[in-house]
């Protein structure tokens, strides 16, 4: 056959069935990206009233598989296809997808992570940008994009600052032993207080850490939104320094003091350095 008549055909089929064709991939097109809203949009909502992630997967995943075989009958029947012979393929995937999903997905492994999150895994901090069957998509905060595989990604330990919502913030400082305890407590206590992004429950509190050869080491803690916690951290140790300044607490550093003691017995014992010989003295000495 060549390709006149392979053209000819084909503007045969596009004149006859062209329109039913076209609908057709517009109905699918079309559903395709409805499906993936709602399964989206679903999975969202349920997390909110669900805490079982997989379970929530498992519901969303099911809607997903009747939707799309719905949307896939749709564009069948635009096309012009038989009804029953594709409702009874349709059906018969549904079910096995649905029953495998069902029986499987407990022990499928999933990644500890979602798309947007900061996560460190191994020795790479960054945020998830992507996540293939094969690999993830991870970028630094220096402007590096790394793909990560999968696989290793789990045979590793991964730390997921956003699983949650709120995250607590540290401010550690260490005082001279002779500042005033109990206010430099207090300063500390109200600076986060103040603060309108540190949450009220539960409160800001401040500790004493520890008493090291150089200082006294106070630990303020409190509770941020995960989104806020870089910027809040920085501001409150900023807020910390200013603090301390303006109440007159002076904040330790590093310092070595050396005592020097001077003991009569030990001075006693040194000998005192050679006085200058009498130059007459040298003079009788040199006469030959």
């Amino acid at each position: 056959m060549d390709n006149q008549t392979r053209m000819q055909r084909f503007g045969e089929l596009m004149t006859n069935q062209g329109p039913e064709v076209i609908m057709s991939l517009i109905v699918l097109i079309i559903g395709l990206l409805l499906v993936k809203w709602v399964t989206r949009t679903l999975k969202v909502s349920l997390g909110k009233v669900i805490k079982n992630r997989t379970i929530v997967a498992i519901i969303s995943n099911i809607v997903g598989i009747l939707l799309l075989a719905i949307v896939i009958t749709s564009a069948s029947l635009e096309a012009g296809l038989k009804l029953e012979p594709v409702i009874s393929a349709l059906t018969v995937i549904s079910l096995v997808a649905v029953g495998a999903l069902i029986l499987f997905r407990p022990f499928m492994p999933t990644m500890p992570f979602k798309v947007g999150q900061t996560v460190k895994a191994g020795n790479l901090l960054g945020k998830i940008e992507a996540m293939t069957i094969l690999n993830t998509r991870l970028r630094t905060f220096d402007g590096k994009t790394f793909f990560v595989p999968n696989r290793k990604v789990l045979d590793d330990v991964v730390i997921n600052y956003q699983s949650y919502g709120t995250r607590r913030v540290k401010v550690d400082v260490g005082i001279r032993y002779d500042q005033d305890l109990m206010k430099a407590k207090q300063v500390l206590e109200a600076i986060m207080v103040a603060d309108p992004r540190v949450k009220e429950r539960p409160g800001p509190v401040v500790y004493v850490l520890n008493l090291t050869n150089n200082c006294v080491e106070l630990g303020g803690r409190c509770w941020v939104d995960n989104a806020k916690y870089w910027i809040t951290k920085c501001d409150l140790l900023e807020k910390t320094k200013f603090g301390f300044d303006n109440a007159g607490i002076v904040i330790a550093h590093p310092q070595l003091d050396i005592h020097h003691y001077k003991s009569g017995a030990v001075t006693s014992m040194v000998e005192p350095a050679d006085e200058p010989e009498p130059e007459a003295a040298r003079a009788t000495r040199t006469t030959p």
